[in-house]
């Protein structure tokens, strides 16, 4: 990349470009660039209007990206939100969240809306809100049960979105979940995990359970669980050949969940990378990364190779490489 960067975003666009907005190098960036697989280079293009960092990118039905959240640096959590329009390859300002936050979630519902959840402004937050592309504005909709931040999203195929785990505080870190019904606005608790974890990922099975994997407890996991969305329930299963978190984890066109990286430790970042086969139930460990990173990005380009840029090394300096799986 141009500019070297940890917890940024990266969007894959619709015309297979890849787009790589904000995060961190000692200061925080607004800058933007865009991975051109076909030539695989990058070209910096316009910066968005706020510098952000642990904020989320959601790509709308119309191929827009709007980017929310965040960090700004200066010990605020701005309320303003960008959009990208890759016609012009430029940014506009739309309306504001109602609740400036980071650390939160972003999903793409069925209908088309975006639910921004939880996240972290003086506190954890229990307020979830939605963004409606057709009118570019946002209306807050139920509270979760829980506040929490650092916790997972996912979109299930009957259209409710799964959270779980998290934090509360710095002490109180969470295995509890609960389900978003967007015909009610309501969210209301279902199974907690078997773990405690947070800095975990989750992944939508083609099967439609998903499969968290990893994260923190007392201390790294290698541990891997799958929620039954028809049961809501929890059952554990094969773990990781390695403990991480802070790990990146991809559903393939095949169906498999490619993990790359993550931290074991404060002073061990791994360049490992391991496949889940969901028929099987196993973990099959893969060809090394170049790179030991974390805080990194993991793209599936439209080719079906997988695009990893960014992070932080074992000497904690932010990365600029990117690599192709």
């Amino acid at each position: 990349m141009n500019q070297a960067r940890q917890s940024h975003t990266a969007s894959v666009l619709k015309n297979g470009k890849v787009l790589v907005a904000g995060g961190s190098n000692g200061s925080v960036l607004n800058s933007a660039e865009l991975y051109n697989p076909s030539t695989e280079t990058w070209t910096t293009i316009d910066s968005m209007h706020q510098a952000r960092v642990d904020h989320t990118a959601s790509i709308l039905a119309d191929g827009k990206v709007l980017v929310v959240g965040g960090f700004n640096g200066s010990r605020s959590r701005p309320n303003i939100v960008d959009l990208y329009d890759p016609s012009t390859e430029s940014w506009t300002v739309t309306s504001n969240m109602n609740q400036g936050r980071d650390g939160h979630t972003a999903s793409i519902l069925t209908n088309g809306k975006v639910l921004v959840i939880g996240g972290w402004n003086e506190g954890a937050l229990n307020s979830s809100e939605l963004y409606d592309p057709s009118t570019g504005t946002w209306i807050t909709t139920g509270n979760l049960n829980q506040a929490r931040y650092s916790h997972t999203a996912s979109v299930l195929n009957n259209g409710k979105v799964l959270v779980a785990g998290g934090f509360y505080d710095v002490m109180s870190r969470l295995n509890s979940a609960e389900l978003y019904d967007p015909s009610t606005g309501i969210w209301e608790m279902t199974g907690s995990m078997n773990e405690i974890r947070f800095y975990h990922t989750s992944s939508v099975l083609t099967n439609g359970n998903v499969l968290v994997a990893g994260g923190v407890s007392n201390g790294p996991l290698n541990s891997v669980e799958l929620y039954d969305p028809s049961t809501e329930t929890w059952t554990m299963t094969t773990s990781m050949s390695e403990a991480r978190y802070y790990h990146t984890a991809s559903v393939l066109g095949n169906g498999t969940v490619l993990v790359t990286a993550g931290l074991y430790s404060a002073s061990s970042i791994l360049n490992t990378a391991e496949l889940y086969d969901p028929l099987t139930k196993t973990w099959t460990k893969i060809d090394n990364m170049n790179q030991g990173r974390y805080l990194h990005t993991a793209s599936i380009l439209i080719n079906e190779r997988m695009l990893v840029t960014g992070g932080f090394d074992e000497y904690f300096n932010e990365l600029s490489s990117a690599e192709l799986y």
